[in-house]
């Protein structure tokens, strides 16, 4: 298994994962000839980033790192439309060696959860960009009236706003849709690290 560093944050937390689950990686700057290649896309979908990185896109997987890898929590992989069966099965296998459910989607921009929770964030920030509520009543009334555990501009901290703004860039560029853009608020944040929930 190769693991791309793309996106370094992102590879290291697959190379963690992998390191405690005892599964051998290649460490050169490019996979053997045989190899799984791992990509870590924020936004982007297992084909672009196979095709960005001039990889064989017939061994690539995907995965989702933007909630981490608690064995709790469900791995989330996506082949390209080229990963052949066998590479798709030896990384459902890999992933899921400690127990943790797998899922496997069709590839997709942003994955399921990266695309869902980016926007969310990035609704709330132009909620509170266009100041109809304070950060906080904000994530108070989605804890409260939609019963989430953290409100969304908590949940964006938690993430980052670094890696959401780029999870939302990744599918502006992939799409071209607008609706992707990051906000004023969000965008600001995240370029100062400064907690989503700061008020103007």
């Amino acid at each position: 298994m190769w693991v791309s560093s793309r996106h370094p944050d992102e590879a290291q937390r697959v190379l963690d994962l992998l390191q405690t689950l005892d599964v051998e990686v290649e460490t050169g700057s490019a996979p053997s000839h045989d190899a799984l290649i791992v990509v870590t896309p924020l936004g982007h979908d297992a084909t672009t980033s196979a095709t960005s990185e001039a990889l064989d896109a017939t061994r690539v997987v995907a995965v989702d790192t933007l909630f981490g890898f608690d064995r709790d929590l469900r791995r989330v992989i996506m082949p390209t439309p080229a990963t052949r069966t066998d590479m798709l099965e030896h990384a459902q296998i890999l992933f899921a060696i400690d127990g943790a459910p797998v899922s496997t989607i069709r590839d997709s921009g942003g994955f399921v959860a990266q695309r869902i929770l980016a926007c969310i964030v990035n609704t709330a920030c132009e909620i509170a960009q266009q100041r109809i509520a304070s950060p906080d009543d904000i994530d108070a009334a989605v804890r409260l009236g939609l019963g989430y555990p953290l409100g969304p501009l908590a949940l964006g901290d938690r993430v980052g706003a670094i890696r959401i703004v780029a999870v939302l860039k990744g599918l502006v560029d992939l799409y071209g849709d607008p609706r992707y853009r990051p906000g004023v608020w969000l965008s600001r944040r995240a370029a100062l690290n400064l907690p989503l929930g700061l008020p103007d």
